[in-house]
Formats: C-alpha cells, sequence, structure tokens
C-alpha cells in the first residue's frame, strides 16, 4: 500500500508536461515520477540532475551505469528501482541472468564478472552501502582504472541513486507492471 499515492491522470497541465519531459516519447511515467509529481518544484530540480546521471554526458559508459545504478540499488533493498533498470536497460547493455543474480545476491568475486572495472565498481557501491566511503587501498585501485571524472560519477551516482531507493522504498511506491523482481534472480532459479 502506497504512502504516498502516485498522481493519476488527468494531470494538470504543468504535472503533465513535467512527467512527459521525464520519460521517452509516448512512454506512459512510472509510478516513482507520478510519486515526485505530487511536489513540482522537487521534482523540477531533481529533474536536471537525473538526466545527467542517464545521459551521455556521464562519463560511464552505460553498462558500467547500469552496474552501479542495479547494485545501490540491490544493497538498498529497493526492488522497485532495481526493477525499473532491469527491466529498461538490462538487455540493452548486456547483464546476463547470472550478472543480475550476482548484483542482488552475490558479490564481485562471481565468476560472472570477467571485467576487472566491473568488480571494482561492484566493490565502490559496497563499500559506499557500508561505510559511507571508500578506503585507501580500494581507492588507488579505482583511480587506476577510472579517472577523476569517472571517479566523481561514480560516488554521485551511487549517492543519487541511495537518495532514490530512500524515496521509492519509503514511499511505497507500487512495482511496475512487468518488473523483475529480487525472487525472479534468485541464485539457482
Amino acid at each position: 500500500m502506497p504512502r504516498i499515492a502516485p498522481l493519476e491522470p488527468p494531470y494538470t497541465d504543468e504535472a503533465g508536461a513535467q512527467l512527459a519531459s521525464m520519460m521517452p516519447a509516448g512512454v506512459p511515467p512510472i509510478g516513482l515520477f507520478r510519486v515526485f509529481a505530487r511536489h513540482l518544484p522537487m521534482t523540477g530540480a531533481m529533474h536536471g540532475w537525473g538526466r545527467y546521471e542517464l545521459g551521455r554526458q556521464l562519463t560511464l559508459t552505460m553498462r558500467e551505469r547500469e552496474i552501479v545504478i542495479d547494485r545501490t540499488c540491490a544493497r538498498c533493498g529497493c526492488e522497485y528501482e532495481w526493477g525499473v533498470h532491469v527491466m529498461m536497460f538490462a538487455g540493452r547493455v548486456g547483464l546476463t541472468p547470472q550478472q543480475l543474480t550476482s548484483l542482488v545476491h552475490g558479490g564481485p568475486q562471481d565468476r560472472c564478472w570477467p571485467s576487472e572495472q566491473e568488480r571494482l565498481l561492484i566493490l565502490a557501491v559496497d563499500a559506499l552501502h557500508e561505510d559511507a566511503d571508500v578506503n585507501d587501498g580500494l581507492w588507488a585501485r579505482l583511480a587506476s582504472a577510472f579517472d577523476e571524472r569517472q571517479l566523481l560519477d561514480l560516488l554521485l551516482l551511487c549517492g543519487w541513486y541511495h537518495a532514490v531507493s530512500f524515496a521509492a522504498r519509503a514511499a511505497r511506491v507500487p512495482y511496475e507492471p512487468g518488473a523483475p523482481r529480487f525472487a525472479d534472480v534468485l541464485p539457482g532459479a
């Protein structure tokens, strides 16, 4: 049961325009955006940053971005946002069923991660989630694989999806139809 109900159509002109700007053309707005639309000044302020995090200016590749987002959402227990990203992006970036299972139930040591850079991303998300920091050893490893701009994008992307996860979980945003759930990627499933 949602704590903050998603806005339902018909939308005001202002809400409709804001929601339309947040989705690809012709795609109805997801529940999280319709919850945010209950507070349009906040939604407008967030929109620019959200577009950056999912846009072409982000210095991480789309696949790296999705690894960070999916792992962050999984660590935060946010099935809603994890499911939205898996549904919309996992196939496009080539995340395998084993990798999706690993991002929720495993870790960077899993055999499905042959890339050191991808393992480092998972380690960074885990460190930020657990300690709100990255120790010097891991930082040195990250700095040997990513430049300063990529590191800044990594840190802020992880933090942004912590905030998104907190909002989606605490507001009890209803799951999107057809979006996968954590149980869909149980080990051995």
